[in-house]
């Protein structure tokens, strides 16, 4: 009887067989990284929070394509995540401080292939203050339910708060992210 001709016959597991792969594993250098790229990003509650679209779901998707997109994909993901969280440049979002420390992450990949474009972004946060001018002219904007002036403080200290990166950031042989790196010092007092 063929298989065909049994139709209910039952599977048998399959069998142990000894495997011929290695088990030792390569170990990189001292000094380097054995963490993978951005493994907090489910520790943030991405649908609860907003972006400039609503929903910040996307947010994680976006981020992890700038990490390991090719130049082109992970330029666009990055111009996509500046709208979400930065928009027009100066517009900070409820998940911009969440971000932020991802986008600190992604700056010092050496694979990352938008690290410049990445500091320019960090720099358009620290300089954000659209809601707080805002607020100071419209002091009743501060008691709304969703208050931007805090996400917009909130985003800024969490860019100043990673700032220890910057020392070797500026030492890159890239004159594009050492410039912007420079940039971004200056926009942090530093």
């Amino acid at each position: 009887m063929t298989a065909a001709e049994r139709p209910h016959a039952m599977r048998t597991a399959p069998t142990q067989r000894q495997s011929t792969e290695r088990t030792h594993h390569h170990q990189p250098p001292s000094g380097v990284a054995t963490t993978t790229p951005l493994t907090a990003l489910d520790r943030v509650p991405w649908r609860e929070i907003q972006d400039s679209t609503g929903c910040a779901a996307a947010v994680p998707l976006l981020l992890t394509t700038v990490a390991c997109g090719d130049p082109e994909t992970a330029r666009a993901a990055l111009a996509d995540l500046r709208t979400r969280v930065c928009q027009y440049g100066f517009v900070v979002e409820q998940a911009t401080a969440a971000t932020v420390p991802f986008l600190w992450e992604l700056a010092q990949l050496p694979h990352v292939t938008c690290r410049a474009e990445i500091i320019q972004l960090l720099k358009s946060i620290a300089d954000a203050r659209q809601w707080e001018n805002t607020a100071a002219v419209y002091p009743k904007l501060l008691n709304h339910r969703e208050n931007h002036v805090v996400w917009e403080r909130k985003a800024r200290q969490a860019v100043r708060d990673r700032r220890g990166a910057l020392r070797e950031l500026m030492a890159e042989e890239d004159a594009d992210i050492a410039r912007a790196t420079t940039e971004l010092a200056r926009a942090l007092g530093e």
